[in-house]
């Protein structure tokens, strides 16, 4: 199952916790508590053949009139995570991430805390997105890390708060590929640099990398990256710093051949 698979049935799980919790609240209301009532839960019913059908806009539009009807009820809870999902599903990041800010800040005892937490991680992670993908056509240099480190955040919160959460061990997952691309990022930027000639700022990069990704496959050619910009920048005592590390780390290294002869291989073929 694809992590797309899996996101796309967390809300159902979640309305039917909640709703058990909305049916169990207090039956002293008035009449015209009970027509709001009556009224918010028509709405929201609406709503949710709305979402399983794919018609999000009128979805949206019935969820926010119910935030207002079944104010400071689990409902109003409910239509907040269920509209933080839906402005995430068409594209409203900025808006998805408020709503579910909210709810976490408000909410912090509710059930359905666990998934709030994995959905605020879910809108700032996206394994599509250019972050990640499409590498080439853009500067790396000039791109923005912040969503990915964001989400890393989110994930890492539920993990640690949820340990027995039901999302966890997806969080979990997502967490090991953000630290992969975020290292991957950095040795990109850093390649970037070393073939312009910019060493001081490859190597920078590249030491970053290894230093925040010690553990990701990507930490390999950071290293070898190091070795040729302190060579190119004639700081022969941090070239074989960074060179021994890389023996030692990574014997069977296709980079070592390059790293030790320089002159048997140019170094753009090497990528």
């Amino acid at each position: 199952m694809t992590f797309s698979q899996r996101w796309r049935l967390a809300p159902v799980a979640v309305s039917t916790a909640v709703m058990v919790a909305t049916l169990l609240a207090g039956c002293g209301s008035t009449t015209k508590e009970e027509r709001a009532d009556v009224a918010a839960e028509k709405l929201y019913a609406d709503a949710k053949d709305n979402m399983e059908a794919g018609s999000y806009e009128p979805a949206i539009k019935a969820l926010s009139r119910v935030e207002g009807l079944a104010a400071g009820t689990v409902l109003a809870q409910q239509s907040q995570i269920d509209l933080a999902y839906l402005y995430w599903k068409t594209g409203e990041r900025a808006q998805a991430l408020t709503t579910i800010e909210r709810f976490i800040r408000l909410n912090p005892s509710s059930p359905a805390l666990d998934y709030a937490m994995y959905l605020r991680g879910l809108i700032n992670f996206n394994e599509d997105m250019g972050l990640f993908g499409r590498i080439a056509r853009q500067d790396l240099s000039e791109r923005d890390q912040r969503a990915a480190r964001d989400a890393y955040q989110a994930f890492k919160q539920l993990v640690e708060q949820f340990p027995q959460s039901r999302y966890t061990p997806d969080a979990k997952l997502r967490m090991d590929y953000i630290v992969n691309s975020l290292a991957a990022y950095e040795v990109h930027v850093a390649r970037y640099y070393f073939k312009r000639g910019a060493y001081v700022a490859a190597a920078n990069r590249a030491q970053q990398a290894v230093a925040e990704f010690q553990r990701s496959p990507a930490a390999e050619e950071g290293l070898f990256l190091m070795v040729q910009s302190y060579d190119r920048l004639q700081l022969v005592q941090l070239r074989d710093d960074a060179l021994r590390v890389l023996q030692k780390n990574y014997p069977d290294s296709r980079f070592l051949a390059q790293a030790i002869e320089p002159e048997k291989r140019p170094w753009w073929k090497l990528w």
